[in-house]
């Protein structure tokens, strides 16, 4: 979350790693807070931004890990002309449209975010601009996925994520709570209505039927790349759940 960050301290520490380990590092720039007010006041942060700023320090940022410019005074080192790669994260048009202008990869939050999912892609594809540098469009979306021997379990491990975005609606302490055989009786009908449509891309069964809801989503959205996000209670279910999807994209 750049706005959370200075600039020149964020390309020196991804400098660092750079130099530490050359091609082995990308950058992923967000700006939403990421968190509560009482975070935001611990980080300093302005509880009336808007983060309207967030272009500006995007620019700021490929400055420093870019090559010097005539006339720049404040360098980044490690991190100057470092090129570390730039990845712009959303959940709304904000950044979709931001990164289509700057022609930087675009990585969409869809495990929280799924109602503008395609509007959100279809923006950034419109006003993508390579810059020149005859670069295309590469989309990565974030999605909920679990994966387990069968649909069943694999549906069983889904009632912990919901049990989060429950207590998340209820403005209560989110840590993860073990699985449950039923949500029945712990949301209202609202909630789990409101619930069902933040998990409405999770992409949750057995193996089988992960590979065909994943080849359907990529037909459907045409992206480049999917990141896993697999809230599971257990770290073993979690580790699993990872091992039956690399077998689901090989």
């Amino acid at each position: 979350m750049l706005p959370n960050h200075a600039p020149l301290v964020v390309a020196e520490q991804f400098g660092t790693l750079e130099s530490l380990f050359p091609g082995r590092i990308d950058l992923g720039l967000g700006r939403a807070p990421g968190s509560d007010a009482v975070t935001m006041r611990a980080l300093r942060r302005d509880l009336n931004s808007t983060g309207d700023d967030f272009p500006e320090l995007v620019q700021e940022l490929r400055t420093y890990l870019g090559a010097p410019v005539p006339g720049q005074r404040v360098f980044a080192v490690p991190g100057q002309n470092t090129n570390v790669p730039i990845t712009l994260l959303g959940s709304s048009d904000f950044s979709a449209q931001l990164a289509g202008h700057l022609g930087l990869p675009f990585a969409f939050a869809a495990h929280f975010a799924p109602d503008y999912l395609l509007p959100a892609l279809q923006l950034y594809r419109q006003t993508f601009h390579g810059n020149g540098f005859g670069r295309e469009p590469y989309a990565m979306v974030g999605l909920p996925i679990i994966v387990a021997p069968t649909d069943a379990e694999a549906h069983r491990l889904l009632t912990t994520p919901q049990q989060r975005f429950l207590s998340l609606t209820r403005n209560h302490s989110v840590e993860l709570k073990p699985p449950v055989d039923s949500m029945d009786g712990l949301w209202a009908p609202w909630e789990k209505q409101a619930i069902d449509a933040r998990l409405a891309q999770a992409i949750v069964g057995s193996p089988e039927t992960v590979r065909r809801k994943l080849a359907d989503f990529v037909k459907l959205t045409g992206v480049q790349e999917i990141f896993a996000v697999t809230d599971t209670y257990e770290q073993s279910d979690r580790l699993r759940s990872y091992s039956l999807l690399a077998g689901c994209a090989a």
